[in-house]
């Protein structure tokens, strides 16, 4: 017989295309999980009532949380009202964050990126900054939309990896550049979470859960683009299918 792949879940962005409803992932986060990981991706719809977490986990033995162009509602935080304009998708976070705590309760090896970065923070009862660059003394973390791609996921700024944490078990190195397309970030940082990664300006860029019982990493930047050309990316993925390939082996 031949054996079944390991089954990777991509929750879902929900979108409305003219006047029907879709739910859709890009598609390099799926490309990631296939080539880097030698996985089988499988997207997750934000369906209304959302699909029961327990139901999902049955399925899977990894979540990837990927980036979107829209935000974690601040509802959800206890944050203000979202300005004009300001993208949010509900049905999404209504998936995510209990996916996200009982995925890791049950030790399920997770990888938050971008917005997932931000939905595991607020998950676990951390805050977020809606538009980090009017922080005093942040820089401006979002790309130029009008750029081509390669400049938009190009190096924007170094990060610098923290003691004790995945980042610092994995990264081949201790500083590294990073592309930047984000205008929220990190406010509070829940206290179940680790700082593992800093910009320059005090934004924190990467975060682990020391008490978790299985693999738990969250990284702001978009390491599944172009994966292949990059160290600390090809660590990542490759730290991250270890883990599923080990939960799938029921170590």
């Amino acid at each position: 017989m031949t054996k079944h792949p390991l089954i990777v879940g991509i929750p879902c962005d929900h979108r409305m295309v003219g006047k029907l409803a879709f739910h859709m992932a890009g598609e390099k986060y799926s490309l990631a999980v296939r080539d880097a990981m030698g996985c089988l991706p499988l997207l997750i719809p934000v369906l209304a009532p959302p699909i029961p977490a327990k139901e999902i986990l049955q399925c899977v033995s990894g979540l990837l949380f990927t980036g979107s162009v829209s935000n974690v509602s601040p509802s959800r935080y206890g944050g203000a009202a979202p300005r004009d304009g300001v993208l949010q998708d509900e049905r999404r976070d209504d998936t995510t964050l209990p996916l996200l705590d009982a995925a890791i309760a049950g030790g399920i090896p997770v990888l938050c990126l971008c917005r997932g970065f931000q939905e595991l923070n607020v998950a676990f009862g951390g805050t977020l900054h809606q538009h980090i660059h009017e922080v005093d003394g942040r820089a401006d973390h979002r790309d130029d939309p009008n750029a081509p791609l390669e400049m938009q996921y190009g190096p924007a700024h170094s990060v610098h990896v923290q003691p004790d944490g995945i980042l610092a078990r994995i990264a081949p190195e201790e500083r590294f550049q990073v592309n930047s397309l984000h205008g929220q970030g990190i406010d509070k940082m829940s206290s179940s979470l680790h700082a593992d990664a800093v910009a320059p300006d005090g934004t924190i860029e990467a975060v682990s859960m020391p008490a978790a019982k299985g693999f738990v990493l969250g990284v702001q930047w978009h390491p599944e683009w172009r994966w292949s050309e990059n160290a600390t990316s090809r660590a990542i993925f490759s730290a991250f299918g270890e883990a599923v390939r080990s939960y799938g082996r029921g170590n």
